[in-house]
C-alpha cells in the first residue's frame, strides 16, 4: 500500500456518528422553544427551558455570563465532533472563524497596548490562550493555517494606515479563502456549497452596506470576496447598475436582494440580514434529507451555530426587557 496516498474516505464512514447526530438533532433549539422562552415570564425562566436540550445553568447577571455559557457549549460541541469524524477538516471549516475573530481582536488589542481579556473566544483551531501568547511574541509564523500570512498582511495595514477596518477586510478575505479551500480539500459538494453560500450572503451584505452608505465602487471592490456562486465582479456592476434584484433572482438570495433594495432606499436592515442567513440556513437544511454522509455533520454543526446566535437574541433581548415582537424580528429561521 502506498503510505503517502490519503485515504479515500466514503459515506458509509460516516454511519455511526450520522446515526448518533439524528438523535442529537432532537434536542436542538427548535421553533417551539423559541416561542417559550420569548414567552416566558422573566429572563430567567427563559434560561431554564434550555435545560430541556442539555445546557447547563446560565447565569443572568450579565452578559459576559451569558456569552461564557455559550462559549462552553460550542467549545463542547466541536471538540466532541473533532474526535468522532472520519475528516475533521470537516469540524475546521466551523473552527476558522474563531481563529480569525481572534487575530482580529489581538491585532487591535496590541495596537493600544490593551489586553483582550473575555473578548477571545476558545472555539478555533488553536486555544485561544497559545494564541494570545503567540501573537504578543510575534511569532505568526506559528499560527494555525493560513493565518500567518493574513495575521502578517493585516498587522502591516494597521500599523501604516491606522485603518483597523482595512485591517479586518483583510483578513475577512483570508477567512473567506482559507474556508473554501478546506471544503474544497474535503471533496464534499454540499460541503462546498455551504461555504459559497456564506461567501454569497457575506457579498450581497457589503454591496447593500455600501450603497446604503453612499460609498462607490472602489470602496465595494475592496470588500467584496471570491469563491462564491456569483462572481464578485458580477456583484460589482449589479451593485453600480441598481440591479441587484436581478442579480440574485434565480439564486437562493432572491428575497435577500429584494429586501436589500429596499434597505438601500432606508428600508430595513433587519429584516434583509435575517433573510441573508435564511437563505444559508435553506442551502445546508438539505442535509435532513441525507441518511449518512458529510451532510448530516454539517447539518448539524450549522445547526448549532443558529442555535448560539437564537439563544443570544432572545436572552439578551428578554434582558433588555424587548417586546416579544422585537426579539421575533431578530431571529432566524430555525434549522428544525
Amino acid at each position: 500500500m502506498d503510505m503517502g496516498k490519503k485515504k479515500q474516505i466514503k459515506d458509509t464512514d460516516y454511519l455511526y456518528i450520522s446515526a448518533r447526530l439524528r438523535c442529537l438533532e432532537r434536542n436542538i433549539l427548535s421553533a417551539a422553544r423559541m416561542d417559550r422562552m420569548i414567552d416566558a415570564p422573566s429572563a430567567g425562566d427563559a434560561a431554564k427551558i434550555l435545560g430541556e436540550i442539555g445546557y447547563g445553568d446560565i447565569d443572568l447577571s450579565n452578559e459576559q455570563s451569558l456569552n461564557d455559557a455559550l462559549a462552553a457549549e460550542r467549545e463542547r460541541v466541536l471538540g466532541d465532533l473533532s474526535t468522532q469524524v472520519p475528516d475533521p477538516k470537516v469540524v475546521d471549516v466551523f473552527r476558522v472563524k474563531y481563529d480569525y475573530h481572534n487575530v482580529k481582536t489581538m491585532l487591535k488589542a496590541l495596537a493600544v497596548g490593551s489586553r483582550p481579556g473575555r473578548m477571545l473566544v476558545d472555539a478555533g483551531r488553536m486555544p485561544a490562550s497559545r494564541l494570545e501568547e503567540l501573537m504578543r511574541e510575534g511569532k505568526y509564523d506559528s499560527l494555525p493555517g493560513d493565518l500567518p500570512a493574513a495575521a502578517a498582511e493585516a498587522a502591516e495595514l494597521l500599523s501604516t494606515t491606522g485603518d483597523p477596518q482595512r485591517s479586518d477586510f483583510a483578513l475577512d478575505r483570508a477567512y473567506y479563502r482559507e474556508m473554501l479551500a478546506l471544503a474544497e480539500d474535503v471533496n464534499s459538494s454540499f460541503l462546498k456549497n455551504y461555504v459559497q453560500a456564506n461567501i454569497d450572503s457575506a457579498n450581497l451584505r457589503s454591496a447593500v452596506r455600501t450603497l446604503r452608505m453612499k460609498k462607490g465602487g472602489d470602496f465595494l471592490k475592496r470588500v467584496l470576496f471570491p469563491g462564491g456562486t456569483v462572481d464578485e465582479e458580477r456583484v460589482l456592476a449589479a451593485a453600480m447598475n441598481n440591479s441587484l434584484e436581478e442579480l440574485y433572482r434565480t439564486t437562493p438570495l432572491r428575497t435577500a436582494a429584494e429586501l436589500g433594495t429596499a434597505a438601500i432606499g432606508g428600508g430595513s436592515l433587519i429584516r434583509f440580514e435575517k433573510a441573508c442567513d435564511d437563505a444559508v440556513t435553506a442551502t445546508v437544511a438539505r442535509a435532513k434529507r441525507v441518511p449518512f454522509g458529510i451532510e448530516p455533520v454539517v447539518g448539524y454543526l450549522a445547526a448549532k451555530e443558529i442555535e448560539f446566535t437564537a439563544v443570544r437574541v432572545i436572552l439578551t433581548g428578554r434582558m433588555a426587557g424587548l417586546s416579544g415582537d422585537a426579539i421575533r424580528e431578530r431571529l432566524r429561521e430555525s434549522y428544525v
